[in-house]
């Protein structure tokens, strides 16, 4: 690989590409290298690669939207028809009349209390329906920025990628690790596992130097890239069939994978 090559690919400019973030100089740049060098055309297949990864473990949920309070309409107050008295009576409609227009003061107010605890308990759940939209900002926020570190983590050049594949006990068996011994690192993505017995499980070693130490336990549903514990000079990693609940001690005549770290 020739030096422009290797500048080019250490400037940062391919990932930006990635993510959409070049300006129309930068963008007729990166295309160009990509159309006239393979290594760069491999470099950005590999990298589109590790994007697709990172996104299938990190779905980011779009934010719910803020719903919408419309107050209801108040039905009109009934409209009241005073009967018709005698002329000589008139003190006694006053009486009615002055009656019936305390009813309905009485009847407004009434309705304007209500009205306005309608308004308050409608704001409080604006508030609250807001408060739960930061909420999941911020979470969508938070999910972005770790998707974006696993990325930059497969891009490493010091990230070296494992594929493991399973023997005639887990045919379909098929799992990735992602190991950078500078930054002390290591992932594990879970491709397919055959199913198991409820009383059995998959758990993943390294081996160091012939001891063999636990990573954890494969769980056949979990279908994303996650990290595991780093083991600093592990010269192989192995996958076994324990009981429930994980072992020990590894089970090594139950070994469904292994594969060499040096």
């Amino acid at each position: 690989m020739n030096e422009k090559i290797t500048t080019f690919l250490n400037s940062g400019l391919l990932d930006k590409y990635l993510v959409g973030e070049t300006n129309v100089v930068e963008t007729e740049q990166v295309e160009a290298y990509i159309s006239k060098y393979p290594e760069v055309q491999n470099a950005y297949n590999t990298m589109q690669h590790n994007l697709e990864i990172v996104a299938k473990s990190n779905a980011i949920e779009a934010p719910v939207s803020v719903l919408d309070n419309v107050l209801e309409a108040l039905d009109d107050a009934p409209v009241i028809t005073l009967q018709k008295v005698s002329k000589y009576k008139k003190w006694y409609k006053f009486s009615v009349a002055a009656s019936v227009a305390a009813l309905v003061f009485a009847a407004s107010t009434y309705l304007f209390y209500n009205q306005s605890q309608q308004l308050e308990e409608e704001n409080q759940i604006i508030v609250d329906e807001i408060f739960d939209l930061r909420n999941d900002i911020e979470m969508n926020n938070k999910k972005f920025d770790d998707a974006m570190e696993l990325f930059k983590r497969l891009n490493d050049p010091e990230t070296y990628k494992y594929i493991m594949q399973g023997n005639d006990r887990a045919k379909n068996l098929k799992t990735v690790a992602y190991i950078n011994p500078k930054e002390k690192t290591s992932m594990i993505d879970v491709v397919s596992l055959p199913q198991l017995p409820e009383e059995q499980c998959y758990q993943i070693w390294a081996d160091l130097q012939g001891r063999m130490v636990s990573l954890g336990i494969l769980n056949e549903t979990d279908r994303q890239l996650r990290y595991m514990p780093f083991a600093e000079n592990a010269v192989a990693l192995n996958i076994t069939i324990e009981p429930k609940g994980g072992n020990t001690i590894a089970s090594l005549e139950n070994s469904v994978a292994e594969i060499s770290l040096q």
